[in-house]
């Protein structure tokens, strides 16, 4: 078969495949489930990839699911010497209530897939469909490896399957994500900066109570906090290089239980957003210095726990930002490309990209025309369903593409995995 012939297979059975990608996406939607809770969710997958096996004569596909877990991770192996690609979705929805008035709106009060997990299901099951066809499979080499992820939302839901060594026979990983501000039906390659780091932090801020009728009998930790709230957001605009984003949220301010009583004890809940991992891990030290200095000058003393959640997403693998370029090049051509500016929102795909080379890429949402405007974590968020068969094709071309490259054996891929870790 030749080249481009089997990219316009790829591409073809996409389309063929539309209404399947589509009612499975409808499917999920209708029943999200939160973070580490998405067992129903789990069980389903694990049902769709048996059927999909079975329809297609794949008879060695390995499916793994854990007791005290959801998600699940499959292998299909070729059977053919080759490398290892780990295609990855996440399965977890939001605490919102969807206001969308889609006819196949969630069944689950209070919960709706507003950030695009359920068009990643689905893709994803669209993509294996089209490897597990004869005219793909039999090209193949090497094996296929997927993951559905419970709890991304949380910030370190992967966390749980590179503790279970999900990533120790794995060469490469691919993902991608719907997005609410990429024009449907555009992908987005770029490499470099995509996503930023996410880390949280608690600050405790100890005073002293009195009668809010005399207040200097006493220390008073909400005024005392509401100066560190400025105080860190003058770190954020006058310490740091602008050259490198930082984002610094307080998004919780806890303090006091009468209004005549002057607060002993305040709590501030924020996170922190960065590209730079060595200021990434110096912040700790900066907010300590920052809060306990300001608030002295008001009597009072303070704590800080830092929770340092995942890095930086950053499509640094030369060989892989080419790959994803020429795949989405063959299968749409320029026209259905489109850029974007990195994000400061997180993603804890960066926590298996730390360990293993990978790619991440976007797949368009929004239609204006269609009223489809709202952004991810939106409770209107409705993104266009013309995405759906291009994320399949394009994570099928990519995955072919990446097996099919004669570069370096198993040997040399094991050299560049060490690497990676180190």
């Amino acid at each position: 078969m030749k080249q481009g012939t089997r990219q316009n297979t790829i591409r073809s059975m996409a389309e063929k495949n539309r209404d399947y990608i589509v009612d499975r996406r409808r499917y999920y939607h209708s029943h999200p489930e939160l973070s580490l809770t998405e067992f129903a969710t789990t069980a389903s997958i694990k049902k769709d990839l048996e059927r999909l096996a079975k329809a297609a004569g794949v008879k060695n596909l390995d499916i793994t699911t854990f007791s005290d877990y959801p998600g699940l991770v499959a292998m299909y192996d070729t059977g053919r010497p080759g490398r290892t690609i780990l295609l990855r979705a996440d399965i977890d929805a939001l605490p919102i209530h969807e206001c969308t008035g889609l006819s196949f709106s969630s069944e689950n009060p209070g919960i709706m897939h507003a950030c695009g997990h359920d068009t990643h299901i689905a893709m994803l099951l669209g993509a294996i469909k089209i490897l597990f066809s004869p005219r793909i499979r039999h090209k193949l080499k090497g094996r296929i490896k997927l993951i559905f992820q419970s709890g991304e939302e949380t910030a370190c839901g992967a966390k749980y399957y590179i503790d279970h060594g999900v990533l120790d026979d794995v060469d490469a990983i691919f993902g991608l994500h719907t997005w609410g501000t990429l024009d449907a039906p555009y992908i987005c390659v770029d490499s470099g900066k995509r996503m930023a780091s996410t880390d949280n932090f608690i600050i405790r801020i100890m005073g002293e109570k009195a009668h809010g009728a005399a207040p200097h009998l006493g220390h008073d930790a909400i005024v005392a906090a509401s100066a560190a709230v400025m105080a860190l957001q003058s770190f954020v605009s006058r310490e740091n290089n602008p050259l490198n984003p930082l984002v610094l949220t307080v998004g919780k301010f806890h303090g006091g239980n009468m209004r005549n009583t002057i607060c002993g004890e305040t709590e501030l809940d924020g996170t922190i957003r960065t590209f730079s991992k060595e200021l990434q891990y110096r912040l700790k030290e900066e907010i300590t210095n920052i809060v306990s200095n300001t608030v002295a000058a008001y009597g009072c003393t303070a704590e800080v726990e830092m929770t340092y959640m995942h890095p930086a997403l950053i499509n640094d693998d030369e060989e892989l930002n080419e790959i994803a370029r020429q795949a989405a090049l063959k299968l749409y051509g320029p026209e259905g490309i489109k850029s974007r500016e990195c994000v400061m929102s997180g993603e804890d795909f960066s926590l298996y990209t730390e360990k293993v080379p990978g790619f991440f890429a976007f797949v368009g949402a929004r239609n204006e025309k269609r009223g489809m405007i709202h952004s991810n974590h939106h409770e209107g968020f409705a993104p266009d369903e013309s995405t759906l068969e291009r994320g399949s094709a394009f994570t099928a071309q990519f995955a072919l593409d990446y097996l099919l490259q004669n570069i370096g054996g198993s040997e040399n891929n094991a050299v560049n995995r060490q690497s990676k870790k180190l």
